[in-house]
């Protein structure tokens, strides 16, 4: 399909961001990011200080843009037109990541509220990507509830949410000294990292695991659009947001997100694996054939979609979750497993005949992917991460509807050729998503990061002396 040709009103709104943009990279040439002024950038760019302010509200989302419009250029990742050369594009473009260096090793701080012991997608996908950085040669510091006081979330008392972590997160910061920060979700130690990047002028990226808003809205009675209202400020002054499938990234920008990037997953296909010969089958003795659930067990999976389905042979589920006993109680003709890890969790997929993914809240599903690397076909609804990666894959089959269907797809995964979803799984690798995570940061300049840091560590040493003298 070819790209549509923007219209007239587009093509002006572009070159008028173009414009203040190379009046960014001017202006960078003669002061610091601190001194940088709106008024200064309008008069540059020929253009009003409020046309600045209405493409660029803050300084943040001003340098955030600037940084991924600078990057992109760098990388040429986008077609541009001819244009005359710039004294600020040799600088800034040596200043910054050039294609020749992507693979320079650098030192990247990830802040996120959700860590091991928790196990959910999210954790599973951070924990790897991280080996996976430091394989390639990067340094990787992470931020992560296992360094502060925390409490249990209300609700849901397997996650810890931490306290009191403004001022700890900032030394972590000064002593790592980073030089690409990408902060992973958006709860308390999201939000410190997030206010001490733009208090402190730092570029940085965010990333949208979960569908939080919904999320919220089968929690509480709060609309949409209040939880999208917040998701757009958290992410707003990030210099790149990077989603999981191209259909939560259009998702995203019909809400009105920006800078949106994609970021893929990757899966284990060494740790899950189809069953093999002498391997015993886990669910022996349980009716055939046996449709799995491996996941929370929480009222935002919709769980009780899967649970409640007039099925053939057996339903079991697999995880911890707040509403394990309450569903335990309704169903007991399902089969509850709890929490498994490793070759256990690696052996219920591979033993199992469909994998049943019913959630609408997520926005990817690692456990799609587990599952069709144990050979496993996936039943789902046509949600974001599912309508990504099943359909012409051969390996699942979609609900008709959001609400309706589900059963005929797990009748119809029973015919689907097992060897066949395995190769599927195959095209997914770990190393790709680490390498895509890399390309997607937005390191800190070399002469702004090294001036950075020297004043933060310099004004430290002055704090220090005057607290001693005093």
């Amino acid at each position: 399909m070819k790209t549509p040709i923007p219209n007239v009103r587009e093509r002006q709104r572009l070159e008028t961001q173009a414009q203040i943009l190379r009046a960014v990279g001017r202006q960078l040439e003669t002061r610091s990011l601190e001194d940088l002024s709106f008024a200064e950038i309008a008069r540059d760019a020929g253009v009003g200080e409020r046309t600045v302010y209405r493409h660029y509200p803050t300084k943040e989302a001003l340098l955030g843009a600037f940084w991924a419009w600078m990057q992109s250029e760098a990388f040429g990742e986008r077609a541009t037109e001819p244009r005359k050369p710039m004294r600020t594009d040799r600088r800034l473009r040596e200043a910054l990541t050039t294609p020749r260096d992507s693979l320079r090793p650098m030192r990247i701080l990830i802040a996120t509220d959700a860590w091991e012991p928790q196990v959910n997608g999210v954790v599973r996908t951070l924990t790897r990507v991280v080996s996976e950085l430091q394989a390639i040669g990067h340094t990787v510091e992470v931020i992560h509830p296992g360094q502060f006081k925390t409490f249990p979330l209300p609700t849901y008392a397997e996650i810890k949410v931490a306290i009191g972590v403004y001022e700890p997160v900032q030394e972590l910061f000064k002593a790592f000294e980073p030089e690409a920060i990408h902060i992973a979700t958006e709860g308390p130690i999201g939000l410190a990292a997030r206010r001490i990047c733009v208090e402190w002028k730092l570029p940085f990226t965010t990333s949208y695991h979960t569908r939080f808003p919904e999320y919220v809205s089968a929690r509480l009675p709060l609309p949409l659009a209040a939880g999208y209202a917040y998701m757009k400020w958290f992410h707003k002054p990030s210099g790149r947001l990077m989603v999981a499938t191209p259909t939560m990234r259009e998702e995203l920008s019909r809400h009105g997100f920006r800078n949106i990037s994609a970021w893929s997953r990757g899966v284990d296909t060494e740790q899950f694996h189809p069953r093999r010969n002498g391997e015993p089958d886990i669910f022996e003795g349980l009716a055939r054939p046996v449709f799995l659930y491996v996941g929370r067990v929480a009222v935002e999976k919709n769980i009780e979609a899967f649970v409640a389905l007039d099925l053939p042979g057996t339903k079991v589920v697999v995880g911890p979750g707040p509403q394990l006993e309450e569903l335990q109680g309704r169903y007991p003709d399902v089969v509850f497993k709890g929490p498994k890890s490793g070759a256990e969790l690696a052996a219920h997929y591979a033993c199992a005949d469909v994998f049943v993914f019913p959630s609408l809240t997520d926005t990817f599903g690692l456990v799609i992917l587990e599952a069709m690397a144990a050979g496993t076909p996936v039943a789902a609804y046509p949600a974001p991460g599912p309508i990504d990666l099943i359909p012409g894959s051969g390996a699942g089959v979609l609900a008709l509807t959001a609400t309706e269907g589900l059963r005929e797809a797990c009748l119809q995964c029973l015919d689907l050729d097992r060897a066949r979803v395995r190769a599927f799984a195959e095209t997914f690798s770990w190393r790709a998503c680490a390498e895509d995570f890399v390309k997607n940061l937005q390191p800190y300049p070399e002469p702004e990061k090294t001036r950075f840091w020297r004043r933060l560590r310099r004004l430290a040493r002055v704090r220090r002396r005057r607290t001693e003298a005093a």
